[in-house]
C-alpha cells in the first residue's frame, strides 16, 4: 500500500495547491454513492474539512441503495452533504419530449446534475471537483458539459481498477467498493453492460495501449480480446473532442489555446 500512501499525499497537495491558489477556500462535488465520487469526497474531506460540501442529486431513476451508500460514506467520514433532486426538472423535460431514448435521458440527467452543482458552487463560492476516472476519460464514457465538467479532477489519471484500490486504502466501505458500477441514469443502467466488458478487462488493454504504447498486434499477442481492443481504440480516437477545450479558429496573433497559454496561476 506504499504506492497509495504516496499517491494520497500527492493528491492532498494537488487539491490544496490548485484550489487555494485561486483564492477560493471551499469545494463542492456531486456524490452518487459510487466509488469514484466516494474517493474524491474522502480526499477532499482530508484536505478541506468542513469546507467540503457534497451534493446528492437523485432522479426518479436513482436506486435507494446508491443514496444509502452515499449517506453511509458521509456518516463514516463526517462529511457535510445536502440533497437536491433533479427529478422535477427531468420529468418536465421528459413530458415535453416523449420520444426520448435512454442515451438522451442519460445525457440530460448528467447535465442537469452539473448545472445544479455549478449553481451551488456559485452560491457557496466553491470550486467544483471532478470525479471521472482515466478509464472513462480515455473511452469517452461520460457526458460533455455533464459529469466530465469540473474545475479540477484529482482522479482523472487513475484507471478505474486503481480507484478501487485507492478506495480500499482510504477506508471506503466494502458496500461501495464491491457493488456494480452504475451512474443510475435510467432503470437498470450498468456501466460495464454499456461498455460490454468489465473494467478489469478494459483497464488491462488500456494500459498496454496508452501507458506502454504497444501496437494493436502486440496487445492481441499478449492475449487481449481483439474485438474489445478495436472498440477501445475506436472510442479513444472518436471521443478525443471530449478531452479538449473547444477549438477556437485562429484569427489573431495571440489565440487562446494556440499561442496564449499562460499558466492559470501566473501573477502579474
Amino acid at each position: 500500500m506504499k504506492k497509495y500512501e504516496q499517491m494520497t499525499e500527492y493528491l492532498h497537495h494537488f487539491l490544496s495547491d490548485e484550489v487555494r491558489k485561486t483564492g477560493i477556500q471551499s469545494v463542492v462535488l456531486g456524490l452518487s454513492g459510487g466509488v469514484d465520487s466516494a474517493v474524491v469526497a474522502v480526499l477532499a474531506k482530508q484536505v478541506f474539512g468542513d469546507d467540503l460540501l457534497c451534493v446528492k442529486m437523485p432522479s426518479q431513476y436513482s436506486s435507494q441503495s446508491s443514496l444509502d451508500d452515499a449517506d453511509e460514506l458521509c456518516r463514516d467520514f463526517k462529511i457535510n452533504a445536502i440533497t437536491v433532486s433533479i427529478e422535477p426538472m427531468l420529468r418536465v423535460y421528459e413530458e415535453l419530449n416523449p420520444d426520448m431514448d435512454n442515451l438522451r435521458r442519460g445525457n440530460l440527467s448528467a447535465r442537469l446534475r452539473m448545472s445544479t452543482i455549478f449553481d451551488i458552487s456559485a452560491k457557496q463560492k466553491a470550486l467544483v471537483l471532478g470525479t471521472s476516472n482515466k478509464s472513462e476519460l480515455m473511452l469517452g464514457y461520460g457526458t460533455l458539459y455533464g459529469d466530465l465538467s469540473s474545475a479540477l479532477n484529482p482522479i482523472g489519471d487513475l484507471y478505474k481498477s486503481e480507484v478501487y484500490e485507492l478506495a480500499e486504502y482510504l477506508g471506503v466501505s466494502k458496500t461501495i467498493i464491491k457493488k456494480a458500477p452504475s451512474a443510475d441514469l435510467w432503470n437498470g443502467q450498468s456501466d460495464e453492460a454499456d461498455l460490454g466488458y468489465t473494467y478489469a478487462e478494459l483497464d488491462k488493454a488500456l494500459k498496454f495501449y496508452v501507458e506502454d504504447r504497444l501496437s494493436k498486434e502486440e496487445i492481441v499477442k499478449i492475449g487481449c480480446n481483439e474485438d474489445m481492443l478495436n472498440m477501445i481504440i475506436e472510442r479513444i480516437f472518436r471521443n478525443q473532442f471530449k478531452r479538449k477545450m473547444p477549438i477556437i479558429a485562429k484569427l489573431t496573433s495571440r489565440t487562446i489555446n494556440h499561442d496564449f497559454n499562460y499558466p492559470r496561476d501566473i501573477r502579474l
